[in-house]
């Protein structure tokens, strides 16, 4: 079968690779469709600390075609979001109601499964997988946790993106800023995770939406799904903000990129007493710096986002309602569509700033 391997920092190619069968608690899914996220293209730059190789991919939705022993919660036939953060629903965060935060995934994280072991072989080499499932192909074998059940109503290329972008910007707005009905919002990047942290503000009621990028279409796409004002990204943008907020700043302000940078402009852009939330994954190399005396002073909250602060069992069926409902437009995000033969071109436009998602197909 084929899928999308890193061998080296920046080479991105489509390898024919061997799966071995699901395990214990392991699930085998045919995928049908696999978001190109800018968490794929860092781990693929080197961004993320991670030995290579790895097969790419962590967003994406698929069908059940196995289960391993001891599998309960799907069965062969169903259709699934898989969900890159696991959900064991015992340890110390999951029995707190914090499953964005489960424990587990720092096993997946090394790109084995949880037994330690791998299932993504080339010859003798055994390739480790994006976040434990590695879903940028056309078969993924991964832990039963890491996957939801969904109706089959709803098109499996529009419910990949449930898996990261949406969930992770939706819940940001509702979950970890619980932005409030008739406030003023600012998101800084109008990516794939910036758009739908618009879309969960406007979900919220929030009266003001000012979206910031440098890409003019991008800040063209955004008022599409909600934003009431745009600025262009520059050294000027605090000021044009707080120009259309009565020079107060807004009430929430969002980073959706990853640069410490911009989140110190997030705040900035924040109004005292307000709440700024870091949606982006940086590098660990860059740093925030702020005043330690006006710190305190401004009363400003200053706060991480995991997932949207997702439990995904519960709450990928709900963003899926909301879609249902025709309250989230998931189908707009898609901007184009490629082959798995195509994802070498489908990272080149991701670079490029083209999409607002570009999502892999699979027959």
């Amino acid at each position: 079968m084929k899928a999308v391997v890193v061998h080296e920092v920046n080479k991105i190619e489509v390898r024919e690779v061997a799966l071995d069968p699901p395990q214990a608690g392991e699930v085998k899914i045919k995928m049908a469709a696999t978001g190109v996220c800018h968490s794929d293209l860092s781990m693929a730059n080197g961004t993320f600390p991670n030995a290579l190789p790895m097969a790419l991919g962590h967003e994406g939705a698929g069908v059940i075609e196995e289960v391993g022993d001891g599998v309960t919660n799907v069965k062969a036939g169903d259709h699934v979001v898989l969900s890159f953060v696991p959900n064991c629903r015992d340890c110390f965060h999951c029995l707190r109601g914090e499953a964005h935060l489960c424990v587990k995934k720092r096993i997946l994280g090394t790109g084995s499964q949880l037994d330690g072991t791998y299932r993504l072989h080339e010859g003798s080499q055994d390739i480790p997988v994006m976040n434990g499932i590695g879903c940028m192909a056309e078969h993924v074998v991964g832990p039963a946790i890491c996957v939801v059940p969904i109706e089959r109503e709803i098109p499996l290329q529009v419910a990949a993106l449930v898996g990261c972008a949406v969930t992770t910007g939706v819940g940001a707005a509702l979950k970890t800023a619980e932005v409030k009905p008739g406030s003023t919002v600012a998101v800084f990047g109008c990516g794939g995770v910036g758009i739908s942290v618009i879309q969960g503000a406007v979900l919220a009621g929030a009266k003001q939406v000012i979206a910031v990028d440098l890409n003019e279409d991008k800040l063209e796409m955004a008022k599409k799904f909600g934003a009431t004002h745009t600025v262009k990204a520059s050294d000027t943008a605090v000021k044009e903000i707080k120009g259309l907020t009565n020079r107060m700043g807004v009430d929430y302000a969002f980073e959706a990129i990853g640069i410490g940078a911009v989140v110190e402009q997030a705040y900035a852009a924040t109004r005292n007493g307000g709440k700024c939330t870091m949606v982006g994954m940086g590098s660990t190399g860059d740093r925030l710096s702020f005043d330690a005396f006006t710190f305190p002073l401004f009363a400003k909250t200053l706060c991480g986002c995991m997932y949207g602060n997702a439990n995904p069992s519960v709450d990928f069926p709900k963003m899926l309602d909301l879609y249902a409902a025709g309250k989230l437009d998931l189908e707009g995000m898609i901007t184009k569509t490629y082959t798995i033969d195509e994802a070498p071109q489908a990272f080149e436009d991701l670079i490029s700033g083209q999409n607002t998602r570009g999502v892999i197909l699979y027959e």
